[in-house]
């Protein structure tokens, strides 16, 4: 048994029924991915476009791909054929962007709102309150091309487990007001929890973990050339 398959089987025993893993298989070979699809798992998170569309193209069609790093306006066109869910929607303009893209395709693309709540200045995201703003405005209402799914952020790079937390439950607390005010039962998404901390953010409410390392092992650096210009 591969350590990729020990791996999987041990998140599966120890995640909660009702969350949903997305194996994070950025920079690691397809090969790596083809362990993981082989004993069932299907939804696998890419950081890059370019890599993203590669994998897509030489492995099984019924992956569910999810583009989860940060994506500029004009890379979209290169994944709305195919990508089933762009975590990392971090303005009005890129959820404008998706929507046109998705209709070309004729298709409704599923996003979350990426929210920052770290401390980090480097860190993308809507801030809390910008976003709001923007769901008051109601214009969302239009997009058609897209589906409303949830809200995904990262916590503070840190040690303090307890800074993690409160990142974590400022998410939720925002996840639940927004679908009170502006969704509806389809808005069910809380992606938060990597490999470091994913524990605290399934005592916080996750509904979806996004873990990389855990599974695959140390990741190499990406290259110049992975990236789509």
């Amino acid at each position: 048994m591969s350590s990729i398959t020990e791996n999987i089987e041990t998140l599966r025993r120890t995640l909660p029924s009702e969350v949903t893993l997305v194996a994070v298989s950025k920079t690691y070979p397809p090969e790596a991915i083809m362990e993981a699809y082989q004993i069932g798992q299907r939804i696998f998170g890419e950081n890059r476009p370019q890599e993203l569309v590669a994998k897509y193209e030489v492995l099984p069609k019924d992956i569910a791909w999810h583009q989860i790093g940060g994506l500029q306006t004009n890379k979209v066109k290169y994944i709305a054929p195919f990508v089933q869910m762009i975590h990392s929607v971090e303005s009005e303009r890129l959820l404008e962007v998706i929507h046109k893209e998705a209709l070309k395709n004729h298709r409704v693309i599923d996003i979350l709102l990426e929210v920052r709540v770290a401390q980090e200045e480097s860190k993308h995201g809507w801030e809390p309150e910008t976003l709001q703003r923007y769901l008051q405005q109601g214009s969302f209402r239009n997009l058609s091309g897209v589906r409303f799914r949830g809200v995904m952020g990262v916590a503070s790079h840190t040690e303090d487990a307890e800074r993690i937390r409160q990142d974590f439950l400022q998410l939720q607390q925002l996840f639940t007001s927004l679908r009170r005010d502006y969704f509806d039962e389809q808005f069910d998404t809380l992606s938060m929890g990597m490999t470091s901390d994913y524990p605290i953010a399934l005592a916080c409410g996750s509904t979806m973990v996004r873990i990389g390392s855990y599974i695959f092992g140390a990741r190499r650096p990406a290259t110049p050339s992975e990236n789509i210009e």
